[in-house]
């Protein structure tokens, strides 16, 4: 039967290897080597070992028969017996005895000597230690070679190659990203037969930068290219190129591209090239660090003297604004390629692709699913088929249905429904209060999106969320939706002050989320009519940290005041338009948030039945839209999933 771990037959459990031999021949000689030491050294065991004093005491009364000197301080004989039988002894001579040989002919002593020479055993066993100690050295340096330590290899490039074994990625296998694709298939039309290009004089461009947020599918693309292509793919990581040793980077450098050039045609991928890529003397320690050396040697090796035909630099990253100028001029990296979050068919081709690996119920609307879903990646939408999967597996299902796909699209947006969690009858009345004064603003505001769900279940760390889901993927947003968001924000709000002329701490992210939109409104957006249409307080972004944390203020005290007067004229005006309307509304306010406290649950068609309002149409149903996060930025590709949160 087949290992499961990797389905190759048991190794015997005797089979040494050529190593495993060698150690065995080596340890057999060593031990000979010993033995054949104590063997010479016992070759003399029958000879007793006697005191000096004794050997000149038996030498004074002429007991001594014979002896020899060895080496100048040892003496070996024989002794005269009574009745002619002979003993045999061995002393150390402790001291220069001039005297001796005298002594010994006056006794009639037979005497003999010899200098022991240098035999090659003795040589050999004296510099025994030595060969024990390099050969031991030698073998631990074979076996960090061989067990892929490589510690003795820090300047290598770490590299993986993936060769072309199995089934190969193609482009069939990248749902969506169609202008991505085609960007991408002159590399492939270049690599396949180069002579089409060389002979109208073109030159293909040597590197191609994929730019894209995270998850958007930049390292699956660099595959596909490879697969479609038919050649020899290196990964590396941005990172692996720095190390601790300082001149590492650049050596590692040096041997992907030798690498690379071995195994011309080839394409050759550093994912997040940030990471080593970043603006040339932006460090807080100077210019001339390590990872600077890296990039200088990464510039010379993509556009030096010695050219590198048939190799293709592929490189990922979501940071292209911090990149050094270098790499992007002509030459270097001159194409960028941007892989751009997938819209909504975009979503349905990649939930289709990922489902085909599992058992989907023929019930199952990928198109419902992907309206459910704006604003997420390949990735999420990788993970949420994953989540689909295990739900239906608790529950020891066939396969996957509508509903495991609709908890797990909860799960990956909302987070874990805490559903053991205990809460107070008083902080949960609280809550539904709350979340039904984020719902109600839906149904009368003029430009919200449309309710979806509405529910006091805790997930994470909120008490309960009001979701809502544009009808429609957005690219950009209007000053009315913006308002009607910050109104929608301060719901929760207005209602626990309609009810309770109090306020949680429930209403502290809605607060920073409305006044955070409200100041991007007047300081980058433009929508103050008492300010017009200019920017103000320019964002730093240190290069060598990457983030926002600074606003460089290019304005007078008197414009901030302005500004500050503007911000709190959005704010105001907000709530004010929610104030009014939950305050019209109140009644019904007070129904959904009792069957809130009921129901714990409500979306869109039963809410809609509770308050006697018409059905929505079945088209514009289904997608999430929140207010966790206000929008990274309205203006952006995509628009991200915001819970609208009750309490933390």
């Amino acid at each position: 039967m087949p290992n499961d771990q990797n389905d190759k037959p048991p190794r015997p459990a005797l089979n040494p290897g050529p190593a495993n031999r060698f150690a065995l021949v080596f340890f057999l000689i060593v031990a000979g080597l010993f033995a054949a030491y104590f063997m010479r050294g016992n070759a003399g065991a029958e000879a007793k070992e006697i005191p000096y004093s004794s050997f000149t005491a038996y030498l004074d009364r002429g007991e001594v028969d014979a002896v020899k000197i060895l080496d100048g301080n040892m003496i070996e004989g024989t002794l005269k017996g009574s009745g002619g039988d002979t003993g045999y002894f061995r002393s150390m001579i402790p001291y220069e005895d001039p005297q001796l040989l005298a002594v010994l002919r006056e006794k009639g002593v037979k005497v003999s000597g010899s200098v022991s020479g240098v035999t090659p055993l003795r040589i050999l066993l004296e510099f025994l230690p030595w060969m024990i100690g390099f050969a031991f050295i030698w073998m631990m340096f074979r076996q960090a070679q061989g067990s892929g330590n490589k510690a003795f290899q820090f300047g290598k490039s770490k590299a993986k190659r993936y060769l072309e074994a199995g089934k190969k990625m193609s482009f069939a296998d990248v749902a969506g990203q169609e202008e991505a694709k085609y960007e991408l298939q002159e590399v492939v039309a270049f690599l396949k037969s180069p002579q089409k290009f060389t002979r109208m004089g073109a030159r293909i461009p040597k590197g191609v930068l994929l730019v894209g947020m995270p998850g958007t599918g930049k390292t699956l693309l660099a595959k596909a290219v490879a697969g479609e292509a038919g050649v020899a793919y290196f990964h590396m990581s941005g990172s692996d190129f720095v190390e601790m040793f300082v001149g590492v980077g650049a050596s590692r450098v040096r041997d992907l591209f030798e690498q690379g050039r071995k195994s011309a045609p080839c394409i050759i991928f550093i994912d997040e090239l940030d990471a080593v890529g970043r603006t040339r003397g932006a460090g807080y320690g100077g210019g001339h660090d390590e990872r600077e050396q890296t990039l200088n040697q990464m510039l010379v090796e993509m556009d030096g003297f010695d050219s590198k035909d048939g190799v293709i630099i592929l490189a990922a990253t979501n940071r292209p604004d911090v990149l050094d100028p270098a790499l992007l001029r002509p030459g270097r990296f001159d194409r960028q390629v941007v892989v751009a979050m997938p819209d909504v068919k975009e979503r349905e081709a990649i939930l289709r692709i990922h489902a085909a690996k599992v058992p989907v119920s023929p019930e199952v609307d990928f198109a419902r699913i992907a309206r459910a879903t704006p604003g997420t990646s390949g990735a999420d939408i990788a993970n949420l088929v994953n989540e689909a999967a295990l739900f239906a597996a608790r529950t020891d299902k066939a396969d996957v249905g509508m509903e495991d796909f609709e908890e797990a699209r909860d799960k990956v947006l909302m987070g874990v429904a805490r559903k053991s969690m205990v809460v107070s009858v008083k902080e949960r009345k609280m809550t539904a209060y709350h979340e039904a004064g984020h719902a109600l603003l839906h149904y009368y505001l003029k430009y919200a999106d449309p309710l979806h769900k509405v529910t006091i279940v805790p997930h994470g760390r909120a008490l309960g969320m009001a979701m809502s889901i544009p009808e429609e993927d957005s690219y950009s947003r209007t000053k009315g939706w913006i308002k009607d968001r910050i109104a929608i924000m301060y719901g929760g709000w207005v209602s626990e002050k309609l009810f309770y002329d109090e306020t949680t701490t429930g209403t502290k992210q809605d607060i920073q989320q409305a006044t955070e939109l409200a100041r991007r409104m007047v300081c980058e957006w433009g929508m103050a009519d008492e300010l017009g249409p200019i920017a103000y307080g320019q964002e730093e972004e240190p290069i060598f940290i990457g983030k926002e944390i600074a606003r460089h203020k290019d304005y007078s005290e008197d414009t901030a005041r302005r500004i500050d007067s503007a911000v709190k004229a959005v704010l105001d005006s907000s709530l004010e338009a929610a104030t009014r309307l939950l305050d019209e509304h109140k009644e019904e306010l007070r129904k959904l948030a009792e069957a809130l406290i009921e129901r714990e649950t409500l979306e869109d068609n039963e809410v809609r039945e509770l308050l006697g309002m018409p059905p929505r149409p079945e088209t514009s149903v289904f997608a999430i839209d929140a207010t966790e996060s206000v929008m990274a930025s309205v203006e952006s590709v995509a628009v991200p999933v915001v819970p609208e949160s009750g309490g933390a």
